[in-house]
């Protein structure tokens, strides 16, 4: 498969391309699904996003892939290891963002865990954090259920916002 990164049992995690701005506007449009986030996106913004995340890619040789149920083809969301300027350091972040109609079968879960053996084995990473928003629970329990733990509060985004850590 073109761009494939890794997989799982039953995902794929693949290199975003700019014509996956269609099937990101299924979670950008969504306002349940971007609760977290300062707003939803249009095009225009989820094409900026995607080059944001192909320039990770080029400069840090990492960033969010696109998951897709492996058995299906289907989309499912976005996770994978991102930059983030965390007291300035550039920390590595595992980010997840599913689409609403998939949410509560593990995939997150599945597919951070395979983010994080990857940042540790294949980056030779020491540490991964996750920036989760103090209200969203989910996601909370994702960065647990992978072996995270809060190693503080910031402010980030105009919010608070936990930092999960986890450490080799």
């Amino acid at each position: 498969m073109r761009n494939l990164v890794l997989y799982t049992d039953r995902l794929l995690l693949r290199k975003m391309i700019q014509a996956d701005v269609e099937v990101l506007m299924e979670i950008f449009s969504d306002s349940e699904a971007m609760k977290y986030y300062p707003s939803t996106k249009n095009e225009q913004q989820a094409s900026e996003w995607v080059d944001w995340t192909l320039r990770n890619y080029d400069t840090y040789g990492t960033g969010l892939w696109i998951v897709e149920d492996k058995a299906k083809g289907d989309f499912l969301g976005q996770c994978g290891i991102v930059p983030q300027q965390l007291d300035d350091v550039i920390e590595m972040e595992i980010g997840y963002l599913f689409a609403r109609r998939v949410w509560g079968n593990g995939y997150a879960t599945e597919a951070a865990l395979a983010c994080k053996k990857y940042g540790f084995e294949q980056m030779g990473l020491r540490k991964l954090i996750s920036f989760v928003d103090v209200n969203n629970t989910p996601s909370a329990r994702v960065a647990e259920r992978i072996g995270m733990t809060v190693e503080k509060t910031i402010n980030k985004w105009e919010k608070d916002v936990l930092v999960y850590a986890v450490s080799l």
